[in-house]
């Protein structure tokens, strides 16, 4: 093949199966299992291992899965001493990298990374995968504090991921509610099929990298606008547009202007992103469950879906999940710069089960390129050149 297609839209890179989307009628799969099963009945700790396993764990593989994250909750203080040292004023995506990274010198784990063959060990996989999933939430939320000048709040060894993640956050219990929603928010956000994080995770597992290695390259990947942060410019759109009576001037104003209207559109999706529906459906709930009334975000996110569904839906334009998750988030008290790093935890999943998936049959990634450059040609000494 020697057609050249701009960001390799539309060419297979790899084989995978992992997870599949169905673009046309709007469903997201898992291992086969539907994404609005998933959200409704399952947790993320049992997600991350149907990723990973490829089917839905029993009670003991679940128990033993979920008691060895909980025992990795906790850093080395040296980690702690290394993010004190970055400037507060950083962003959060740049501190993850780093923290990754760090963690492959604090736990190294680069044995099995030699041949292709010997990558296939499952403890290995099963020991890596513990380390990097346990300890990513535990970054994002140890940074929270200490960019503010404060230590960091230690993690709770009997609380779930999602639990913990918040209640190293504020040093509290979550509501029930409330860690339901992030649980929710985690397991949406852990896999969807080959994008461009998932795709540097490949081409960076393909080389035998360690794991660090991998997913600080994804954080990366992540951490530029074109593909994480979305849901922060959501938040910012809404809290500009202000009131629901406002929506149809300002939408008005920016499609005359061609301007984004961010958390609409996918490249995938020609329908609502089936993640967006159950993240609506938790947002309904809050006020219902508190007894109170949608805030004026929510009451102005879902003006503007309607004022934009509208106007845009015959195009195949509709709201996706990057629409409700930053809404929710706010609602968690998480600070906007916050989100994306919240997405790298989660998506951690999917990387990793990823990294897996191509270490089974690993060949390392070596795309070709059409080159339009000069043709061969003299080298002029100095001396003779002109111009």
């Amino acid at each position: 093949m020697s057609e050249y297609l701009p960001g390799l839209e539309g060419v297979p890179a790899t084989q995978s199966n992992i997870s599949d989307v169905d673009g046309e009628r709007g469903i997201l799969s898992y291992r086969g299992y539907p994404i609005e099963d998933l959200a409704e009945r399952s947790t993320f700790e049992e997600t991350t291992l149907l990723l990973l396993d490829g089917e839905l764990p029993t009670a003991q593989r679940l128990e033993e899965f979920t008691q060895e994250l909980r025992q990795n909750y906790r850093v080395k203080y040296n980690i702690r001493t290394l993010m004190t040292a970055l400037p507060s004023t950083g962003s959060p995506m740049e501190m993850l990298q780093a923290g990754v990274s760090a963690l492959g010198m604090f736990y190294p784990g680069n044995e099995c990374l030699t041949d292709s063959d010997s990558c296939t060990d499952r403890d290995y996989v099963d020991n890596m995968t513990v380390k990097i999933i346990a300890r990513m939430p535990a970054l994002v939320a140890m940074w929270e504090h200490i960019r503010n000048g404060y230590d960091p709040i230690p993690p709770r060894p009997d609380l779930p991921i999602a639990d913990n993640l918040l209640y190293m956050f504020y040093g509290e219990e979550p509501d029930p509610l409330l860690a339901k929603i992030m649980d929710t928010c985690l397991i949406l956000h852990a896999e969807h099929t080959t994008n461009a994080s998932t795709f540097a995770t490949l081409v960076t597992a393909s080389t035998l990298a360690s794991p660090y290695a991998v997913i600080s390259g994804a954080v990366g990947t992540l951490s530029g606008p074109l593909h994480g942060g979305a849901n922060e410019r959501v938040v910012e759109m809404l809290r500009e547009i202000g009131r629901p009576e406002n929506v149809k001037t300002w939408l008005d104003k920016q499609l005359d202007r061609k301007q984004i209207i961010w958390g609409f559109g996918h490249r995938v999706y020609k329908v609502k992103d089936p993640r967006a529906k159950i993240l609506q459906k938790l947002m309904e709930r809050l006020p219902a469950e508190r007894g109170g009334q949608l805030s004026p975000l929510f009451e102005t996110a879902i003006a503007l879906e309607e004022a934009a569904t509208e106007r845009l839906g015959h195009k195949g334009i509709y709201a996706n999940v990057d629409f409700y998750s930053g809404i929710l988030y706010m609602e968690l008290g998480i600070p906007i710069d916050q989100f994306t790093p919240l997405f790298a935890v989660s998506r951690s999943a999917g990387w990793l089960a990823h990294w897996h998936e191509q270490l089974s049959d690993n060949r390392i990634f070596r795309p070709t390129q059409v080159y339009v450059g000069e043709p061969l040609r003299r080298y002029v000494p100095l001396r003779e050149r002109t111009s």
